[in-house]
């Protein structure tokens, strides 16, 4: 049986959309369990939501093994409300990559939440997520990091950014940080912004039109979430794909 409709009172679910959420509820199953074995690799893409009615959500919880790694990438795109979840629990000595990039237009409602648990010592952190927004469209990112008691020597990083193109869309950012260990290294830092007029200014000069000097700035800055792909096939065929969406956003 199914949990009851998450409420705006839970954190998580601040800023989704609950109406849309209703109808598809009842379809969703639990939680996708990924296990990355103690001292292996495991990397995974996602460049589309599943939709049903409109509505997609990806719900992975991911247990990494002693010295493991988990890489994500993820587009959240193409669903009037998307979501994609992660809870990710690290062993000793592993670590956890997540880059990520958010992309609406018109009415869509698109989030990203994770939850990474250092629960052992000596693990690692790194999230990227990076937001274009147009129209009255609207991206969220929620990130919460907890650092367990005895998970002394973690080191967590969040780096969150989005670009509004127009007035009328929204950017939510929420990094959260709960540390109970005494020698760990958290940061991270959120921004919300439109395209620099200077630097289109500068390109103007240089004879580059203002919709080719736009694109151009927005695919460096949503390259940012896919630079830590490790393979560089995998890396342009996930970057394809996002800058095919921004052509439709630009």
């Amino acid at each position: 049986m199914n949990a009851p409709l998450p409420t705006r009172r839970d954190e998580a679910w601040r800023y989704a959309d609950l109406k849309a959420l209703e109808p598809v509820w009842p379809t969703l199953g639990g939680p996708e369990h990924v296990n990355v074995p103690a001292g292996e690799s495991l990397s995974r893409q996602i460049a589309d939501l599943p939709v049903v009615d409109g509505v997609g959500v990806i719900d992975l919880d991911v247990t990494i093994g002693d010295n493991a790694t988990f890489t994500l990438h993820l587009l959240a795109h193409n669903a009037d409300y998307g979501r994609i979840q992660v809870k990710a629990t690290l062993g000793n000595g592993s670590h956890f990559e997540l880059g990520g990039a958010i992309m609406g237009s018109g009415q869509q409602t698109l989030e990203i939440v994770t939850e990474t648990i250092h629960a052992e010592p000596n693990a690692t952190s790194n999230q990227v997520v990076r937001s274009v927004l147009a129209d009255k469209a609207t991206g969220s990112f929620l990130g919460k990091i907890n650092v367990a008691r005895h998970a002394q020597k973690t080191d967590a990083a969040q780096s969150v950014k989005a670009m509004l193109l127009d007035r009328g869309a929204t950017a939510n950012a929420k990094p959260e940080l709960e540390i109970f260990a005494d020698d760990v290294k958290c940061a991270h830092g959120a921004t919300v912004g439109e395209l620099d007029k200077q630097a289109l200014f500068y390109m103007a000069s240089r004879g580059i039109d203002p919709a080719t000097a736009q694109k151009l700035m927005l695919q460096a800055f949503i390259a940012d979430a896919f630079v830590s792909v490790g393979d560089d096939a995998v890396r342009e065929a996930i970057e394809s794909k996002a800058l095919e969406v921004l052509d439709g956003l630009s």
